[in-house]
């Protein structure tokens, strides 16, 4: 057992006394001070000063003492249990006597971790950078507690509620701005070139938009719930690895209380959503999957895109599209009929780096016969381009299946951004090109696909994943859904509901006959 020793002492000042006993004096002749500590006379009084210990720890390794002072409690009681906590805690082999900050931990930590997938190291670095080390990087690790984590996602919920109204002073401004610049194209119509009235109009815009720029400026992203899950988990993890190296008894964040978090559900563009997106312009759900019809209208729209073999891989394959940037045609067998997806690119504050992806996700998929007839065609045109580029000595030589004219492969935020404006472009109700990834799912599903050859074709490590999160009920399988439970009970020949006469027994007044509608001629002449 530890040997614990207590003391009292205060913060009280007195004169400095040199070997004769008189006050040592500063440069301007005032006396310097010295604290009085367990010497001050008035400790007998109640209330006056606070309580400190100190632990005789083991020796370290080479023997040297280890001694832990801790003060500042108001009675002896408050000093004997902290006490006792810092025995206890260095009985399960924590280091009470280290004083690393969280936020020098979590750098460590993070730079221990070699064997993480770039984006994922990324992500992990973000949520140090920009939450956990500016909310608890100033408390030492062994004193961090729930109540600190609690403490910043609070903080996170305020500045939540800041940006919120930040981005009403944006819509706002926003508006202004519109309303000053219709005012000035009305009186470039209206009025003479150089008119005092057009200047003003000119003026007034020209103002309206500085200060749209200007309230623009500063941080305009909510952090949503998804993401402040993503943040404890961060540091679960992280105070995970200081359990392990007993730095800390506990991992606190396994003990924080967040808002629920929902994955979105995906929706099918029906024809009511769609009119009611025509209405709107809003999206029911963030996560939005075509039709088959809408789908089949899409890919005829595109085919006199240069890309629409690429287009034709991510609807029907539903490959990410990192694994479609780094498809090469060595990893595809034309005349077997088979893909397979062995790499992927991924984007780092819009650099690129290849990688290979997660062990679930390197898979081979069986084509389709029109598959391989485009791939064929595509093959056939990159040879044409290859040939026209090495003339002018301008290819570049990747080995992509999907190419740039010289060459080159793709950015994946590239082809986003391609896709969306071609979905604008033909006014095709808005889907994002990961949702193509769904409405696979939703297609094979459509066209009785057992759900685990799906999970295999997506590359997911769960038919799980695959059931709740990339299949969605499309109409026609709603509608053969009803028509089939209706058709498991059996009925007569005629299962009509029975006239109203035949109904009511017998005796009873017959009901009265429904109103007619009222011709329209009839009801405005009445009016």
């Amino acid at each position: 057992m530890p040997e614990i020793s207590y003391y009292r002492r205060c913060t009280c000042r007195a004169p400095k006394l040199d070997a004769d006993g008189n006050p040592v004096l500063k440069e301007d002749g005032t006396p310097r001070l010295r604290e009085l500590g367990s010497k001050c006379p008035d400790l007998p009084k109640k209330n006056h000063g606070s309580w400190y210990f100190f632990v005789e720890l083991e020796p370290d390794a080479n023997n040297h003492r280890r001694r832990m002072r801790r003060g500042g409690h108001r009675t002896k009681g408050d000093a004997e249990k902290a006490a006792d906590k810092v025995v206890k805690e260095a009985d399960q082999g924590v280091d009470v006597l280290s004083n690393e900050t969280v936020a020098e931990f979590l750098t460590r930590w993070l730079k221990s971790k070699r064997s993480l997938a770039r984006t994922t190291a990324n992500g992990y670095r973000a949520h140090i950078d920009l939450y956990l080390i500016p909310h608890l990087g100033r408390y030492r690790l062994r004193d961090l507690r729930v109540h600190h984590i609690d403490a910043m996602f609070d903080a996170i919920q305020k500045e939540n509620a800041e940006r919120l109204l930040h981005h009403a002073r944006i819509e706002e401004a926003k508006h202004e701005c519109a309303a000053k610049k219709k005012s000035w194209q009305t009186c470039i119509l209206n009025t003479r070139p150089g008119s005092e009235v057009r200047q003003r109009a000119r003026r007034a815009y020209l103002d309206a938009n500085a200060a749209l720029k200007a309230v623009r400026k500063g941080p305009r992203k909510i952090t949503g719930a998804a993401t402040q899950h993503s943040i404890n988990r961060t540091l679960s993890s992280a105070l995970g690895h200081a359990v392990k190296r007993q730095l800390i008894t506990r991992n606190w964040a396994e003990l924080v209380e967040l808002p629920p978090a929902t994955r979105p559900k995906a929706l099918v563009w029906s024809d009511e959503r769609v009119q009611r997106w025509l209405q709107t312009g809003e999206r029911p759900s963030p996560v939005m999957v075509w039709t088959p019809e809408q789908t089949g209208r899409f890919l005829d729209l595109v085919m006199p895109d240069r890309l629409y073999p690429l287009w034709h891989i991510f609807v029907f394959l539903g490959l990410r599209r990192g694994e479609a940037c780094a498809l090469t045609w060595s990893e595809i067998d034309l005349e077997g009929g088979w893909l397979r997806v062995s790499a992927q690119i991924v984007d780092v504050a819009y650099r690129t780096y290849a990688e290979a992806p997660k062990a679930d996700s390197v898979r081979s998929i069986r084509l389709s016969k029109e598959a391989v007839e485009v791939l064929r065609e595509w093959r056939a045109e990159q040879e044409r381009e290859r040939a026209a580029m090495e003339a002018a000595g301008a290819w570049v030589e990747t080995g992509f299946v999907f190419t740039q004219e010289n060459g080159e492969g793709f950015h994946p935020d590239w082809l986003s951004r391609r896709f969306k404006r071609l979905v604008e472009i033909y006014e095709l109700p808005p889907v994002r090109l990961h949702d193509l990834r769904h409405g696979s799912a939703t297609l094979a599903l459509v066209g009785g696909a057992d759900i685990k050859v799906v999970q295999e074709r997506l590359g997911h490590s769960s038919r799980q994943i695959t059931s709740d999160t990339y299949t969605s009920v499309v109409p026609e399988l709603m509608r053969a859904e009803a028509e089939a439970t209706v058709a498991v009970v059996p009925r007569a020949a005629k299962a009509t509901k029975p006239a109203a006469q035949e109904m009511a027994p017998k005796g009873a007044p017959a009901p009265a006959p429904s109103p007619q509608p009222v011709p329209a001629e009839l009801a405005l002449a009445a009016a």
